[in-house]
């Protein structure tokens, strides 16, 4: 059973990360080979990046494979394991047929995984079976297949419900986007920095609290 919703930002930038990673709402930060190459983050370089973010804060740090074979994958999540304590580094694997024997192989051995890039139903039920932490949807990358998106991902939630994977959804574009799926009852986002103001800075709290820091000074 979930103990509480984990809240990820998906990023591989330090200077976007940083000023987000030490609050106590954020469990952790996602990369992918994508995010990396975007902005010229090696595999090189990522035992130091994990090193900063943890000790920037975060509760945890997900790394992908970087390879489709199943030794290599096993080879790739290890050493990615050597990063960080126990617990703090969680793979990432694409959610293919050999991703997934990867991912049980690594799950009975006491290996929190995410099996990413998942896009059917029947996934969730696969990384279910196999002992996985989290599964990972991209709720944008659905809507844009021509799929009812958040339709797909209930679904995908019905099949991980009162077990101990997680939906971890990903490819939120919207703070709209981050409330549809949290209605539908899932145990992890990541988001990207850019919607971070949205969901934590909101005006009418703002100017509340002006009116009663204002209010204070005459009591």
């Amino acid at each position: 059973m979930l103990e509480r919703f984990h809240f990820y930002i998906d990023s591989a930038v330090w200077d976007d990360i940083s000023p987000w990673i030490s609050h106590p709402l954020v469990y952790g930060v996602t990369t992918n080979p994508t995010l990396m190459a975007r902005v010229g983050l090696t595999y090189a370089q990522m035992p130091d990046f994990v090193a900063r973010v943890l000790e920037g804060g975060a509760w945890s740090v997900q790394v992908q494979v970087r390879h489709s074979e199943v030794d290599r994958m096993l080879e790739d999540a290890q050493k990615s394991l050597e990063w960080g304590s126990a617990g703090c580094v969680i793979p990432k694997i694409p959610a293919t047929k050999e991703g997934l024997a990867v991912a049980a192989r690594l799950s009975s051995a006491g290996v929190p995984v995410t099996l990413t890039a998942v896009y059917a139903v029947e996934q969730a039920l696969w990384a279910n079976l196999a002992g996985a932490a989290y599964a990972a949807p991209y709720l944008g990358r659905l809507a844009d297949s021509g799929q009812d998106a958040l339709e797909v991902i209930r679904q995908m939630q019905s099949h991980v419900a009162g077990s101990s994977t997680r939906l971890l959804v990903a490819s939120l574009r919207s703070r709209q986007a981050v409330l549809d799926v949290l209605a539908l009852g899932v145990g992890s986002v990541t988001v990207p920095p850019k919607l971070l103001p949205e969901l934590f800075h909101h005006s009418a709290t703002l100017e509340a609290e002006t009116q009663f820091l204002q209010d204070a000074e005459v009591l």
